[in-house]
């Protein structure tokens, strides 16, 4: 098994976000955002303290609003990079506005996050991370591979001899339907 498969279950922030999101397909466009935003402040950090302050970042972003967000100006920024429940960086937080404004340009051309990930689908990890370069900002390998593993799009999050690979299975992830 993964390590991460044998060390989640029953953890108090890694168990629930083991048994119930990762590796889960997504469709809700701010959950996808919440998902790359929470994956960007990772970088560095402990996926841990990310979960802790998971509920700090919702706050702190408008409920992961995308519109909200994009609309953030100077002052918002300022108070980010001053909340101390979140992860003050200021790459990360210019990053994040950035990146909402991407997804709203995408949602007018494609309908939605979730429909312009599916017409790129399937796609290597590295042709992957080479198309989220052109569109996002501070989206490395790491982030986007786990990124798109979170969301069902890349195989890996499970092992197959965990009870939860099963549970994504029967969803249908977009890894299943190809072979990569």
């Amino acid at each position: 098994m993964s390590s991460y498969c044998e060390a989640a279950p029953g953890h108090p922030f890694h168990g629930p976000y083991h048994d119930t999101e990762y590796g889960f397909p997504q469709r809700d466009d701010a959950v996808l955002f919440e998902r790359l935003l929470l994956e960007i402040n990772q970088a560095g950090l402990s996926w841990l303290t990310v979960l802790k302050k998971r509920a700090a970042f919702a706050q702190a972003y408008a409920g992961f609003d995308i519109d909200r967000v994009a609309a953030f100006g100077e002052a918002d920024r300022q108070r980010l990079l001053a909340d101390a429940g979140i992860i003050r960086n200021r790459l990360k937080v210019d990053a994040a506005i950035h990146n909402a404004g991407v997804v709203i340009g995408l949602r007018e051309q494609h309908g939605s996050f979730a429909h312009w990930l599916d017409q790129h689908h399937p796609l290597t990890k590295e042709q992957w991370v080479k198309l989220f370069k052109r569109h996002f900002r501070f989206t490395g390998g790491e982030i986007v591979g786990e990124f798109l593993m979170s969301l069902g799009y890349l195989p890996g999050a499970h092992h197959p001899d965990c009870p939860v690979y099963a549970q994504v299975l029967k969803l249908n992830p977009p890894w299943a339907s190809t072979n990569q």
